[in-house]
């Protein structure tokens, strides 16, 4: 079959790209490096800050793709290479976690921005947010992270985490109850108070 350029052959998918790009930046090409960073780096930089904290999530990223750039020779892909990844970002964050060594970044922020009401709000509803997953057992938060957050499908999710796909169903399922319930409680809070 020929493709749109006439030539033979097949039609190469995101994934396979990103893997031939992944075996370019082994083999020491720092343009194909830049790349599988500028690819893949929203969605390692997403699960850092839900499961460390948005103030250390730069840093556990940075870290993520450190450890990954030294192991990237040993990448066999038998997962695809973003899995991959957040598997190393999932240790990352969990290393960080337990060794409480987590470092605080200065956010530098512009005061004109956060005096205006409408991203006063949203700053508000994102804390809000942060602090209804934060709540949550944190193999929970992260199922719940991985597959509505990070729109990964359960079976991706349950390779990031190292579960079988029904842990994450089930994982995912007690975070909504476990949501609904905190939300129901701070409704009931606030008709009270």
């Amino acid at each position: 079959m020929a493709d749109v350029t006439g030539q033979t052959g097949r039609v190469d998918h995101p994934v396979d790209e990103l893997a031939r790009v992944a075996a370019a930046a082994a083999a020491g090409d720092p343009l194909a490096a830049a790349a599988l960073v500028r690819a893949t780096q929203a969605d390692v930089w997403r699960l850092c800050a839900h499961l460390g904290d948005r103030q250390s999530a730069d840093d556990l990223t940075q870290e993520t793709f450190l450890r990954a750039f030294g192991s990237l020779h040993r990448f066999a892909g038998r997962s695809t290479v973003r899995t991959w990844l957040l598997s190393i970002a999932r240790r990352t964050c969990a290393d960080a976690i337990r060794s409480k060594k987590r470092r605080r970044l200065t956010l530098v922020g512009d005061d004109d921005l956060l005096e205006r009401p409408d991203t006063v709000d949203r700053v508000a509803e994102g804390a809000a947010v942060d602090d209804l997953l934060a709540r949550l057992h944190p193999d929970r938060r992260e199922a719940f992270v991985l597959t509505q957050l990070m729109g990964l499908p359960y079976a991706e999710a349950a390779d990031v985490a190292g579960v079988p796909v029904g842990t994450i169903r089930s994982r995912v399922a007690r975070a909504r109850a476990d949501l609904v319930a905190q939300l129901d409680a701070g409704s009931a809070d606030a008709a009270l108070g």
